[in-house]
């Protein structure tokens, strides 16, 4: 969840606003507790607007809770049709209310795309009714199981909880039925294990919807993220409840009796255990598959540097602390014109984000056969609007496809590459015409940088999934080397051509 929080995806934003619309789901729902119904209704819509469409799906138990179940109120067969009907229009009216984020939504979007633009639409059309050449399936199929095991690596202990949640207050219903209080609903009342089981039911109608589709990737889970913690805490809690009466039971004991430490103490070890779990998964993201985001920090902090320190662009600043060394400005690696090129590793590559404003990132062709991002144009004058400062956005590129179909303009010579990020397996080497071991290759390319990258092919799945200090856990698993390749004869070039011309006063 701390990954999916960070990451700047409509699927991220999603998980956000579902948490909160969740968070005044929690209510009962009443005959006069209209912010409740407003705020999620709201809440829901944002997420599924400016977010991601299909995360409304999340809404449908709120929807059935608001139109049909008593909630707190109490409702007598006089005045149910009055009740039915004050509960119905208020949930249109927030809907109304919640439809006007439309607005601003469609608003911007057509101004950026530079015509009229309804985005949640044409997401849910591709993917939806994009027809038999098309959708999201073009882009990989995964098994049925594939988000079980993806969440039991996130999540760990907790994906077991949290799906038996269900069937743990079934059990609780017969066992320990004062768990939820000692209120026994009439047939005019709403019954809380009702009212809970409604609030357990979106994790599992989102994991039923996303595990029945064939393209399956681990941000698609981003927004039931919450709503899996809060099933799990939901299992946790009514199992020990069950513990409880148990020791009630075999002791005789009165109730007080079965608030001892030794329950809290099954609490905290469940906490302690997924704590430890999850922080070995993390130093495991770090330890073993950190070094792409490494490698392109250590290309703007270290390499772009140096080339502006040979070359006489930017002072050296010798004997002087880190923290008393004024911020270097970057701006000045524009007379490079450099080209940052990435081969197979395509897929890892952390964003254009930490690459300067200067440098150019150019892909080069690989075994990969499917369509890649192509660059932000200058639009044509006639999509110029005064309203946008961003025209590049409303260009159509040429050569652009719907049907994930390769695209040969999108690729440089490598030979025309300044830099080039590749990974390399010295143990167990893996090349191919197009995907040639450029990090052996010494007559061409320099290593600047290299950070060891886990070899998933060599590794034992455990010793992979999570780290643990320690020899003995360590030699299980094998590793390359992730670099950064610096063109030996572009970049020695470049440098004492730059450096002429700061001599000579032009730059």
């Amino acid at each position: 969840m701390w990954n999916a929080s960070a990451a700047f995806l409509p699927s991220s934003f999603a998980m956000y606003m579902s948490m909160f619309a969740f968070s005044f789901a929690l209510d009962r729902p009443s005959y006069g507790n209209s912010r409740r119904t407003l705020l999620a209704t709201v809440s829901f819509a944002v997420g599924a607007v400016v977010g991601w469409p299909f995360a409304l799906a999340l809404a449908i138990p709120f929807v059935l809770e608001e139109l049909f179940l008593f909630g707190a109120d109490r409702v007598t067969p006089e005045v149910y049709l009055s009740w039915l009907f004050k509960r119905w229009s208020r949930l249109f009216t927030a809907g109304l209310c919640a439809s006007l984020v439309f607005i601003p939504v469609i608003g911007i979007d057509s101004l950026a795309y530079g015509r009229l633009t309804i985005v949640p639409w044409n997401i849910v059309q591709y993917n939806i009714f994009g027809g038999a050449e098309r959708g999201p399936d073009l882009y990989g199929t995964s098994p049925w199981s594939y988000y079980f095991l993806n969440l039991i690596l996130n999540f760990n202990i907790l994906v077991p909880l949290s799906v038996l949640a269900l069937p743990a207050l079934l059990v609780t219903y017969f066992v320990d039925n004062k768990r939820l209080g000692i209120f026994k609903p009439s047939v005019y009342e709403s019954s809380p294990f009702m009212l809970l089981a409604i609030r357990l039911l979106p994790f599992y109608i989102w994991l039923g919807i996303l595990t029945s589709q064939a393209h399956k990737e681990e941000r698609f889970m981003f927004p039931a993220y919450p709503l899996l913690c809060f099933n799990a805490a939901v299992a946790l809690y009514l199992m020990r409840g069950w513990q409880e009466a148990l020791f009630i039971k075999i002791t005789n004991s009165p109730y007080r009796a079965s608030q001892s430490f030794l329950f809290a103490r099954f609490t905290l070890s469940v906490l302690v255990a997924t704590s430890m779990i999850s922080f070995s998964r993390i130093m495991a993201l770090w330890h073993y598959y950190h070094a792409p985001m490494t490698t392109v920090w250590a290309f703007e902090t270290k390499e772009l540097p140096r080339l502006l320190n040979a070359t006489g662009l930017i002072p050296t600043y010798l004997g002087t602390r880190d923290d008393e060394t004024p911020r270097i400005d970057l701006s000045s690696v524009k007379h490079f014109d450099l080209k940052l090129c990435v081969a197979k590793e395509w897929h890892r590559f952390p964003g254009s984000y930490l690459v300067p404003d200067g440098v150019a990132i150019e892909f080069v062709k690989s075994e990969f056969n499917g369509l890649l991002p192509g660059h932000f144009r200058n639009a044509p004058a006639q999509v110029n609007s005064s309203l946008w400062l961003r025209p590049g956005t409303s260009h159509v590129p040429d050569a652009q496809n719907d049907l994930n179909r390769e695209e040969p303009s999108r690729y440089a010579d490598v030979n025309s590459c300044d830099y080039l990020i590749d990974l390399d397996f010295p143990l167990h080497p893996r090349e191919s015409p197009l995907e040639p071991r450029y990090a052996v290759d010494t007559k061409t390319w320099d290593r600047v940088f290299c950070r060891s990258f886990i070899d998933v092919k060599h590794s034992r799945l455990l010793t992979r999934a999570f780290w643990v200090p320690g020899e003995a856990w360590q030699k299980s698993n094998e590793f390359g080397d992730y670099c950064l390749l610096r063109n030996k004869g572009l970049v020695n070039q470049k440098e004492i051509d730059i450096k002429g011309r700061v001599i000579q006063g032009e730059i």
